[in-house]
């Protein structure tokens, strides 16, 4: 059931916190110094930049919101909702952190005004008043958001004449710049750090935000509400200091004095506690407009699972976030009780650049995917909103490399915490669009390039039935696709199976295959006929470049169906791997590993064999001994062959050992039944069908390879069939491409 809340409207919701935010303690406690620090024309030039940003993620903010149902939680919930719930809660906690300290950023701003400004008040320890402020505006805000933003009209009202008083007052009474330099001032910090300190000064916008689930009509209210309070804050805070300047010119002493820098504006006002009173007003509010948004934006993290659930309870018909509240309200307290303007405001400056950068990156990507729907009332060009999201970027790299570092690690870890619960959420985000272009550009590139031996892997079409009765082939698969690589696995049902059961079953085996760590694809066909199905899947199973090269199944009874799949497989130019053994492991932890590859060295499916060793040696824990095995021919002595093959392995870079058995009146496969009766895996080489050969004459083959390497349970049988010679992997390094030859 869709919980109440309030119904706010624009003005009241969003334009109201935005502003008050905006309009706060940085302007009468440190645009003073600002000015002092860089003079008219940075100060200038910090505004607009500053503004600017603003502006466009205000853009962005709009269009977002008028394309969703924006629930609670402002930022994240948008950002959550485009970009998925691990990167929004990676955001989502860093943002409710800035909020709770936005609080004391303003409460300590407060504090600095009151015991400057009152008397009786000048001994008074800040921390002690900024704690009291604390728990007063918490309690307004917790219990009723509503009175809370009402006596925001007060609050307005008081910034208003204290704007008024400014403009309309004269030269202040204040030391001579040489008395303010005799009494010390701070050296400039440069125009970086001087724009991170004024940075907070127009983030008010992520307050409006933050009301998102307590507003009428949150895709009309927040675009209006919000473009239009950073339009009034720029065009206000360009008028304080060039008022500034006219009154106290040439003043860089005393603007910038640790004296006299606070007082500034009140003291050039024509009714000076009207200022004061503003300031007051002003601090306490852009506090209540982070102690309103912080326990909002954590209560949606913990109804989305993404913080413990206790902290989405709510009070009332409202859902005021009370246990939201006490937490952000410890928070606030550790750093009320330790904080000061400047030491916080980086801070601020930081994580909100990083917030207006994924949401500008958020309205930009989904305007570039242009997906159906993408259908915003208030419409953004994606070039304005990737221009945000660069300049947000660059101007955090600009004020601290280290802290974006540091920022950047903090929401990685959040992420990388998050990815690992595995959250499933219903919304749908943005993020199987952005793999989809990407696969799509992929595919288009790689239409121009032709497969070559330095980049071959297998892509495996693995046919598996049952996962559960088919451990080793399932093992073997994902040792030859290092469990990351393409791989399908493709089961049969016959043709009674509902759609619904089909799915099931899929998602059964994804399951299944994910508890393996193996990361593949999984086909579920369904049909009279297991063998046709399998060939029609050989066939036109694919998209482009990425149609699997390699068809891996296990051993059946059904030698004729066989052979006439690997004349499929054969036809359609993919390579065939077939599995005689499935019982016990790959791999035994108790044995030595050791890979046989029986080469006869005439075509370049010895070469394929020796690949498909070598990518086996590397899945295994401990890494598997990889042996070449000859037997000579007729009118070939084993040392010729040993030299041979030594020549190759000393120039394809693989580690191995060379057998080259004497027949001594043997068989060949009783010989090769004795030399590789302890290895986990020995390949054999299968030929391909003759011109002409017909199916059950291909499959009488099959049954002799069979037969004859009965004693051997590891058995696997290969046939190399792409257009690819695998020779060049081990001869040049892969560097070529060419067609395969058969000899």
């Amino acid at each position: 059931m869709k919980e109440k809340g309030y119904s706010f409207g624009t003005f009241q919701g969003v334009f109201t916190p935005n502003i008050l935010t905006i309009i706060g303690v940085v302007m009468y406690l440190r645009f003073s110094w600002v000015l002092g620090s860089v003079g008219l024309v940075a100060t200038l030039v910090i505004v607009t930049l500053s503004s600017t940003i603003t502006l466009l993620t205000g853009l962005s903010i709009s269009a977002l919101s008028t394309n969703m149902r924006v629930g609670a939680g402002g930022a994240y919930y948008m950002i959550s909702r485009s970009l998925g719930i691990e990167v929004g809660a990676a955001v989502g906690i860093p943002l409710f952190l800035s909020q709770t300290i936005g609080t004391a950023f303003y409460i300590a701003g407060f504090t600095e005004a009151f015991t400057h400004s009152v008397p009786f008040a000048a001994g008074w320890d800040p921390r002690i008043v900024g704690l009291v402020a604390l728990v007063l505006l918490t309690a307004l805000a917790t219990f009723s958001a509503d009175l809370a933003l009402k006596s925001q009209y007060f609050i307005m009202g008081a910034i208003v004449l204290s704007l008024v008083s400014f403009f309309c007052g004269g030269p202040p009474d204040l030391p001579s710049p040489e008395a303010a330099a005799a009494a010390g001032h701070a050296d400039s910090p440069g125009f970086w750090l001087v724009l991170a300190v004024f940075f907070p000064a127009v983030t008010g916008i992520l307050s409006g935000l933050s009301m998102s689930g307590d507003l009428k009509e949150p895709s009309k209210s927040l675009p209006l509400g919000t473009v239009s309070a950073v339009l009034v804050g720029w065009a206000i805070y360009m008028a304080v200091p060039i008022a500034m300047n006219h009154f106290v010119p040439d003043g860089g002493a005393i603007l910038t004095s640790e004296e006299t820098a606070p007082v500034v504006m009140q003291r050039c006002a024509r009714i000076q506690w009207l200022v004061v009173l503003g300031v007051w007003c002003a601090s306490l509010s852009s506090a209540l407009g982070s102690i309103l948004g912080a326990p909002r934006t954590l209560q949606t993290l913990a109804k989305d699972g993404a913080m413990p659930r206790f902290l989405a309870r709510g009070l009332g018909a409202e859902n005021n976030p009370v246990a939201a509240a006490v937490l952000a309200f410890a928070i606030a307290c550790g750093f009320v009780w330790m904080g000061e303007i400047n030491q916080i405001a980086t801070i601020l400056t930081i994580i909100n650049l990083t917030v207006y950068a994924l949401l500008n990156l958020s309205s930009g990507l989904e305007d570039f995917l242009g997906s159906p729907s993408w259908r915003p009332s208030f419409r953004v060009h994606f070039v304005f909103s990737f221009a945000g999201a660069v300049l947000c970027i660059g101007m955090m790299f600009m004020i601290s490399p280290g802290a974006v570092f540091g920022a950047a690690a903090i929401v990685g870890l959040v992420w990388w915490w998050m990815t690992r619960r595995s959250l499933y959420k219903s919304w749908g985000d943005m993020r199987m669009g952005l793999l989809q272009m990407a696969v799509h550009r992929s595919l288009r590139a790689l239409r121009s390039l032709s497969m070559s031996a330095h980049s071959w892997r297998p892509n495996l079409l693995v046919f598996v039935g049952a996962l559960e009765n088919r451990p080793r082939l399932v093992e073997f698969a994902a040792a030859l696709s290092g469990r990351h690589d393409l791989a399908t696995f493709a089961t049969h049902v016959t043709a009674d199976w509902t759609p619904s059961r089909i799915v099931e079953l899929g998602e059964s085996m994804r399951k299944q295959l994910k508890r393996r760590d193996i990361h593949a694809q999984v086909k579920v066909l369904s049909g009279p006929s297991l063998w046709k199905n399998l060939d029609e899947l050989i066939r036109v199973y694919g998209y482009g470049q990425l149609e699997p090269n390699t068809i891996l199944m296990g051993d059946c009874d059904n030698l004729e169906a066989l052979a006439g799949t690997v004349g499929t497989a054969i036809a359609s130019r993919k390579n065939v791997i077939v599995l005689r053994s499935d019982e016990g492991e790959l791999f035994p932890s108790s044995s030595k590993r050791r890979i046989d590859v029986w080469w006869r060295g005439r075509s370049s499916n010895a070469s394929f064999m020796l690949a498909l060793a070598f990518l086996l040696s590397r899945a295994a824990k401990q890494k598997a001994g990889i042996r070449l095995c000859h037997l000579p021919g007729a009118g070939e002595s084993a040392a010729e062959s040993r030299k041979l093959l030594e020549s190759f392995m000393a120039s394809s870079r693989v580690d191995g050992e060379i057998v080259v058995p004497d027949m001594d009146g043997e068989s060949p496969f009783s010989r090769i039944a004795e030399v590789s009766a302890e290895a986990q895996v020995a390949l054999f080489g299968l030929r391909p069908p003759r011109e002409g050969e017909s199916a059950a004459d291909y499959a009488t083959y099959l049954g002799e390879v069979r037969e004859a390497t009965a004693s051997l349970p590891q058995a696997v049988f290969v046939l190399g069939a792409e257009t690819l010679d695998f020779k060049s992997i081990f001869s040049d390094g892969g560097s070529q491409s060419a067609s395969r030859k058969d000899s």
